[in-house]
């Protein structure tokens, strides 16, 4: 698709998008703009998300419409993808890693935006990747967009879905050094979430990660495939 970085906010004013939709939004860009390179190089190891890409890669037709939301630094879900010579829109609301997304993934392209704001072609893509990337979003936000990114495959296009499996609303925390408010669901629930947007789940994986950083500690890790109906 070439080397592409578009920066923006998804078609809407700050008006538009609400007081408290522009803080959270902000809040999470200022997050990954810290972490930047760090990011990438503290879950590079994560084999199970290595796993998930595999098997995504292995239901893919040539050639397929990938949108990877909270695409961060482009590795390695955007690049595996890319490489694999398929179409990936990238879509993250830190500017600092769409920027090295960019630079590091030339084949792919990445817009600079709030992914609750963008407006999404219906039916538009093969498969969406969401790999924790709803973690700062409030529940009943991570429930209508998750309704909505569904709406945006193809019948019988694909999911691939990744969070931490913890019953969490609004917490305070801190990730890698840089202080998060954090919603989440249990995987029960978690799963739940995804069949009632329109999901059949084919394929669940849980997983025990430690980030490979000095303020990294062991988090739980879902992975969740399935096909739009």
């Amino acid at each position: 698709m070439g080397d592409s970085q578009v920066c923006g906010d998804g078609g809407k004013s700050r008006e538009e998008q609400g007081p408290s939709g522009e803080r959270r939004g902000r809040a999470a860009a200022a997050v990954f703009d810290a972490l930047g390179a760090e990011y990438e190089r503290a879950f590079a190891g994560s084999a199970a998300h290595r796993r998930s890409l595999e098997r995504l890669l292995a239901d893919l037709s040539p050639g397929s419409r990938v949108l990877d939301v909270g695409s961060g630094t482009g590795r390695p879900t955007a690049q595996t993808l890319a490489e694999a010579g398929h179409r990936v829109l990238g879509v993250d609301v830190s500017p600092v890693m769409t920027s090295l997304a960019a630079r590091q993934v030339p084949e792919a392209e990445f817009r600079c935006a709030d992914i609750r704001d963008l407006p999404l072609p219906e039916g538009g893509f093969d498969a969406i990747c969401v790999y924790f990337a709803l973690l700062q979003m409030e529940r009943d936000e991570q429930s209508g967009l998750m309704e909505r990114l569904v709406r945006s495959l193809r019948p019988g296009g694909l999911l691939a879905v990744a969070t931490v499996p913890v019953d969490a609303e609004g917490v305070e925390a801190v990730f890698m050094g840089q202080p998060v408010r954090v919603s989440s669901f249990g995987a029960e629930e978690f799963s739940a979430l995804v069949a009632r947007a329109g999901v059949s789940v084919e394929w669940e994986h849980s997983a025990l990660f430690t980030p490979d950083h000095p303020a990294g500690a062991p988090e739980p890790h879902l992975f969740l495939h399935g096909r739009r109906g």
